[in-house]
């Protein structure tokens, strides 16, 4: 998952409709610079790093201790020094001579181009958002990124520790003010995403020393990372005063605050669910599909392949309940499914670990098995851990998340183990390979380790193709007789079809406006999981327009140019240099992958 504080020329994941592009010769400049690949590269990486050092909490997240006490600057006035920088670094960029260069620098220049041009077309709808759900936001970013990012190392990281505690006050006042600014535009999230927020933020405010009891969440984590260090007793007790005390003086007083404005914005929200409510939010879904999809597909024709696919994977299903031999409609498969106790751990820590275990062990069999289908695999290590119970409640299924480009922090593959009837044993394989191998951790820390370059693509990325590569992932085992018991291959048709409706669904509340309810009757009638798990993924698409639509339409395209490929190579085809093809630039639009396929077929061929 993508993390909201990043800078935004560092997490582009979108490129340009057609039309919208800039190319050198606009350049108002009369004069070109000439450099080498080398110097190009080199001279990214110095836009990049001045991107970088507006962001505090990006360098953490990239693994480096500059500005570690310090959180990133929200207001609308850091969002417009941000623009002005890019305006400048694009007429920078637009000024190089290409001609001695080669073709992965002529990309890169094409590729900073594009998504600069992106970041300010994007500006008008600077307000079309929720800065506070249940799935995002501010809110959820601290507890989060202090005990997932912030490593503590030595008594001075402590300190930086306890100073960012004390610095939330600034960093939810300027949510606050983010959110008053939507509420006169009338952008206000829909009525049931209130008090699933007002209840995380009780979770996080759980605990001492806000109360008697157990430590809260953050104040555990404080002193946990602290009982590593070898220092003295003395000084880890007066750090963890100092701890309490922002915790109590600082960070509850804004959190409180928080809640105020978010219980007044309740009182005052709609049951209206789609981003059509917005100012032009007809052109603003256009605009989200646009930029998610990286292609120019409108809302009904999404809308249509959605439901034609639904249509291919309920058939496939039903040859899965003939091989098992159950006799009923596929609706009573997926009711058997959904409640025999034989697909589910128990919802015991002892159940919860189990799923741990089988998860790593799935993870660690499909890495003996990469070099069947890959030539290039990740260095980075992969852990499996579950999602922390302070957002469990309102985090999704699963997810992943990058390891730290200078080795200290592994990959992660996060299981949401709050419901247990939610996490079936029939999907651990597909999820397995979707955020694990050969899914997002082998693309994204490929991508992270790649030589010569730019920064900007390392860290960079477009949701559809990173997700339609994770979907991707999840038939590709399969080829090589993983999925050897049939229910866990309907786990894995059950995860694609489910991405199926996503395009249904997401299109349905955005552009046809669905309400809730009729999105949530429609994934209970079209596939095998429970219905507080539907409800709890239509709310996720509800707050992040157009997001779901970039799995299938991700992983048809890469399926697509994989099937064109063969075509044209015939017995020349090889999975394993497929593969590299695809992985080899990082991740990239979908036009930018069209065109890298096309390239590896006619040189093979000439």
């Amino acid at each position: 998952m993508k993390k909201a504080f990043l800078p935004l020329i560092a997490i582009v994941i979108f490129s340009l409709p057609a039309g919208c592009q800039m190319d050198q010769s606009e350049s108002t400049s009369t004069e070109s610079t000439v450099m080498t690949s080398k110097q190009v590269v080199e001279f990214l990486d110095q836009l990049f790093m001045e991107e970088l050092q507006e962001s505090p909490q990006y360098m953490t997240y990239l693994g480096m201790r500059e500005r570690y006490d310090e959180w990133d600057d929200n207001s609308d006035e850091a969002r417009d020094k941000s623009l002005e920088m890019t305006r400048e670094h694009l007429q920078r960029v637009m000024e190089i001579d290409l001609s001695n260069v080669d073709d992965s620098v002529k990309l890169s220049v094409k590729m900073f181009i594009e998504q600069a041009n992106k970041k300010l077309e994007g500006d008008r709808w600077r307000y079309h958002s929720y800065p506070v759900s249940q799935m995002r936001g501010v809110h959820g970013t601290i507890p989060s990124f202090l005990i997932n990012q912030h490593l503590i190392a030595n008594e001075e990281e402590a300190q930086a520790y306890i100073k960012r505690l004390a610095a939330t006050p600034k960093v939810l006042d300027q949510l606050i003010e983010h959110l008053r600014i939507r509420q006169d535009k009338n952008i206000i999230a829909p009525k049931f995403v209130f008090p699933l927020v007002l209840q995380s933020i009780d979770n996080i405010l759980t605990g001492a020393p806000f109360e008697k009891g157990p430590d809260s969440t953050l104040l555990a984590d404080f002193k946990r990372k602290l009982e590593k260090l070898n220092i003295t007793d003395d000084k880890k007790s007066q750090l963890i005063s100092a701890t309490s005390n922002a915790l109590k003086d600082h960070l509850a007083p804004a959190y409180r605050k928080l809640q105020l404005v978010l219980r007044d914005l309740e009182s005052v929200a709609t049951n209206d669910h789609g981003v059509w409510k917005f100012p032009d939010g007809e052109k603003f879904y256009e605009f989200a599909l646009q930029r998610t999809t990286t292609t120019d597909l409108t809302a009904d024709q999404i809308h249509n392949r959605g439901l034609e696919e639904v249509a291919r994977i309920q058939s496939e299903m039903r040859g899965i309940m003939k091989t098992v031999g159950f006799e009923g409609d596929l609706q009573e498969f997926f009711t058997f499914m959904r409640n025999d106790p034989q697909f589910y751990y128990p919802d015991t820590a002892e159940g919860k670990q189990a799923y741990l275990d089988k998860a790593t062990a799935i993870i660690n069999n499909m890495k003996s098995r990469l070099d069947e289908l890959f030539i290039t695999k990740p260095k980075a290590d992969l852990i499996v851990k579950a999602v922390e119970p302070f957002r469990e409640a309102s985090a999704g299924q699963a997810f992943y998340q990058r390891p730290a480009p200078d080795g200290s922090r592994p990959g992660t593959y996060f299981a949401n183990l709050y419901k247990m009837s939610d996490m079936s044993k029939y999907n651990m394989e597909a999820l397995a390979y979707h955020e694990g191998v050969p899914g997002h951790h082998m693309q994204i820390s490929i991508a992270q380790e790649l030589q010569n370059i730019p920064k900007f693509r390392l860290f960079g990325g477009y949701t559809v193709f990173s997700e339609g590569w994770g979907l991707y992932s999840e038939a590709v085992p399969k080829e090589i007789g993983l999925y050897t018991d049939p229910y866990s291959d309907f786990g894995r048709l059950s995860g694609e079809l489910y991405r199926a409706c996503r395009l249904v669904v997401d299109t349905g509340i955005h552009a046809k406006k669905w309400t809730r309810e009729d999105a949530i009757a429609y994934m209970n009638a079209n596939v095998p999981h429970s219905e507080s798990y539907n409800v709890r993924q239509i709310e996720r698409y509800i707050v992040m327009p157009s997001q779901a639509t970039a799995y299938k339409i991700g992983m048809l395209k890469i399926q697509k140019l994989r099937a064109q490929a063969q075509t044209a190579l015939g017995e020349k085809f090889n999975i394993r240099e497929f593969h590299d093809v695809v992985l080899k630039d990082g991740s990239v639009s979908l036009t930018i992958l069209e065109d890298n396929v096309n390239a590896w077929i006619l040189k093979l061929n000439q």
